[in-house]
């Protein structure tokens, strides 16, 4: 692995934010367990950020909303700005809400793992140990992504969509975009597929394709989050893999 990642290491060391707002995450329940066509597991980019007036409340133009409004859905969006793959299966193991509206859902979304890598490279300047740190969070991240997999079919055995990561760097953001492209091409999304591909009915959603130099209209103007035409991408890319009409 340290050949695979070793021309990337330098500028990524130097991102500040990858994915991810760093926000403090934050409870969105309503204590409501009536049946959901659709639930929307994940982090800001699940929960629309920055697409609001305010980040208080998931954004209508999150893509579980969107999934929804095309196929006729009701949605909950249990996106969460700032949490890990580790808050996300503590919060299906032990919260009620989470474990309650999996339990109900027809279709499950789930796009986490963004903020593992943000802390990774948010750890250590030092390449040698960056390069160790990736090597020991890769399988942390497959594990943690595998074991939430695993709990939701403890409650429920519906389609699972699964979005990979998108580049959110400009094209013109040399060489941060190039660089970016082949740590996600390589090492990141290669990881997420072998998960998916443990289980029946879970689709992978290629949002890096998807994404592939379009960051111009896909990603907001200096942030990391997509716009409303990028998540409109999201939503129709997992709605394919769903298998939704």
């Amino acid at each position: 692995m340290r050949k695979t990642i070793g021309s990337a290491l330098l500028i990524i060391t130097l991102v500040g934010t990858f994915f991810s707002t760093s926000a403090h995450a934050k409870e969105y329940n309503d204590n409501t367990y009536a049946k959901n066509d659709l639930v929307g597991l994940g982090d800001s980019i699940t929960f629309g950020y920055n697409l609001g007036i305010n980040n208080d409340i998931p954004s209508n133009y999150a893509f579980p909303f969107l999934i929804g409004e095309y196929a006729n859905l009701e949605v909950r969006d249990l996106g969460v700005p700032g949490w890990t793959t580790d808050d996300l299966l503590k919060a299906i193991k032990n919260d009620r809400n989470f474990r309650e509206s999996v339990k109900q859902a027809g279709y499950i979304t789930l796009d986490i793992g963004n903020n593992d890598l943000i802390h990774t490279l948010k750890a250590t300047d030092d390449l040698k140990e960056f390069s160790e740190m990736i090597e020991l969070m890769v399988p942390i991240l497959k594990n943690n992504l595998d074991e939430i997999i695993r709990e939701i079919r403890k409650l429920n055995d519906a389609p699972i969509v699964m979005y990979n990561f998108y580049n959110p760097f400009q094209v013109t953001n040399q060489p941060k975009h190039a660089l970016s492209d082949q740590l996600l091409s390589t090492i990141i999304n290669p990881n997420i597929a072998i998960v998916a591909d443990k289980y029946k009915n879970v689709k992978i959603a290629d949002a890096f394709s998807a994404f592939d130099e379009k960051q111009d209209t896909y990603v907001r103007k200096g942030d990391i989050h997509p716009t409303i035409a990028g998540q409109e991408v999201l939503a129709n890319i997992g709605k394919k893999a769903l298998g939704i009409k």
